[in-house]
């Protein structure tokens, strides 16, 4: 790491104007860094960044392309990883923003955005100014900023911190993907405490194994200083494992077994729990018990800030979940609608078991279910199993194709219907269509189950995002 901080030490001197690593935003005396992405190598496009003005090059060795006299005209520093380089030369470069702030990261598969979004809320409810980094938006107190990637590069990251602490930002919630672990993206950022949720497969196309994706979450949680907590839920198989060689002061949380913070559901409705946390009972709008888990998560995080336990089940109270997360809509006919961004087997089931066990009307279930193209194939057939063993109708059909024909996506789904699932189960590609059809079908007190996007505002087909929208495409019908 000293390594890192003599370069950029040198580089300051000399009034270095910026750092990229994308050729396209380089500009006279910039330090480029190249990385060797999944799909590009940045150690390719040296020549054009020097020839375009970067006059310092950081690299994990200088391409034989080079000549002795491009050599000259700049400075070229060799480093083992220049994803990690990238991590703490843009902290430098940014101040080290993260130092100035109270830093905390949840990682897992399912609750990481619920998680992050509710406690922006909450510490905002509670006068404090505070940042936001999510797969939804990003946010610095009540300003949004688009947000493109669940974790932002290296780069834009330490520039959003530094944003958030020139806007007074003392504490701040991030979500933390296992893609950008691997890639080093939080490397120098200094985090105040870290959160497990839970973990089931997922991006195993860039994982490979569920082993790898293991590895990746807990990379995050070995990193940890020892000034830093780490919260795991230990209800999952794999809670503890987060936990083996962190130095950080460690915590746990769950609903089933004694742990630092518990919890219980007293009672569940479509319109939310009633839950008891510390001998406390309280009310609040999320439902299900997979969000029962989110509110231990963020009130534990809450008390390990220094907040007190009554000024914060309060605020929890009076919270409403993120966009597209069980998100209800309630018609005139009677029916529920339910928007949520439920792509993972283990979101799917958790959704629907939710769904089933607060259904007292004795309406049917409608669910219109898709997988995304171009990833994690294996979890198909999977996830239409699942949703038709557990609803009275199952429409397949869309999600985001991206570059996979759509019908390919549905033929994988549909290796996880039986003759017997079938029965119950339609296949409509447009998924405009898919909705459609099933607010046709719903009579009074069914529940339609629209699942996979969210909060999306985009179907991505052929590569090309168009506008789309689940919840407005219910409200339509």
């Amino acid at each position: 790491m000293q390594q890192y901080k003599e370069i950029y030490e040198e580089i300051r001197s000399n009034k270095i104007e910026g750092i990229c690593f994308d050729t396209s935003k380089v500009k006279p005396n910039y330090l480029f860094v190249a990385q060797k992405g999944t799909k590009t190598d940045g150690h390719n496009f040296i020549s054009k960044a020097i020839d375009l003005g970067a006059t310092y090059i950081v690299c994990q060795f200088i391409p034989s392309d080079i000549s002795e006299e491009t050599k000259s005209k700049v400075r070229f520093f060799i480093v083992e990883n220049s994803q990690e380089a990238l991590g703490f030369i843009a902290s430098e470069f940014y101040d080290n923003p993260s130092t100035k702030l109270k830093v905390v990261g949840i990682t897992g598969t399912n609750g990481k955005t619920t998680t992050v979004t509710l406690l922006h809320k909450l510490f905002m409810l509670l006068g404090f100014k505070t940042g936001l980094l999510s797969t939804i938006v990003n946010k610095i107190n009540d300003k949004e900023i688009s947000s493109t990637h669940t974790t932002p590069d290296a780069i834009e990251l330490n520039d959003l911190l530094s944003q958030m602490v020139s806007n007074g930002c003392e504490f701040v919630f991030m979500e933390v993907s296992s893609h950008a672990i691997v890639q080093n993206r939080i490397s120098g950022v200094s985090f105040s405490g870290g959160i497990f949720s839970n973990i089931t497969p997922e991006h195993l196309d860039f994982h490979n194994t569920f082993q790898e994706y293991i590895r990746a979450k807990k990379l995050f949680f070995d990193n940890l200083s020892s000034n830093a907590f780490a919260l795991t839920n230990i209800d999952d198989s794999n809670g503890e494992v987060m936990l083996q060689n962190t130095k950080a002061k460690k915590y746990t949380y769950s609903l089933k077994t004694i742990a630092d913070f518990n919890a219980k559901i007293i009672e569940s409705g479509f319109e939310g729990q009633l839950l008891e946390i510390d001998n406390i009972e309280f009310w609040t709008k999320l439902v299900g018990r997979y969000n029962a888990y989110n509110i231990l998560a963020i009130y534990s995080t809450a008390i390990l800030l220094g907040l007190t336990k009554q000024e914060t089940l309060k605020a929890i109270s009076e919270l409403s979940s993120a966009e597209g997360r069980f998100d209800c809509v309630f018609t005139s006919k009677g029916n529920i609608a339910i928007i949520d961004y439920a792509h993972t087997p283990d979101a799917l089931l958790n959704v629907i078991k939710t769904i089933n066990q607060i259904n007292d009307k004795g309406g049917k279930l409608i669910s219109v279910v898709g997988c995304g193209g171009d990833r994690d194939k294996e979890k198909r057939p999977v996830m239409a199993k699942i949703a038709a063993e557990n609803s009275d109708v199952l429409i397949l059909t869309s999600d985001n194709p991206r570059t996979e024909d759509p019908q390919s996506i549905l033929d994988d789904m549909k290796k996880g219907i039986d003759s017997v699932l079938d029965k119950k189960t339609h296949t409509i590609i447009d998924r405009k269509e898919a909705i459609k059809m099933a607010c046709v079908l719903a009579m009074k007190n069914d529940i339609i189950l629209i699942a996979g996007k969210g909060h999306e505002k985009y179907q991505e087909i052929n590569g090309v995002k168009h506008p789309f929208d689940d919840k407005l495409e219910v409200l339509k019908y």
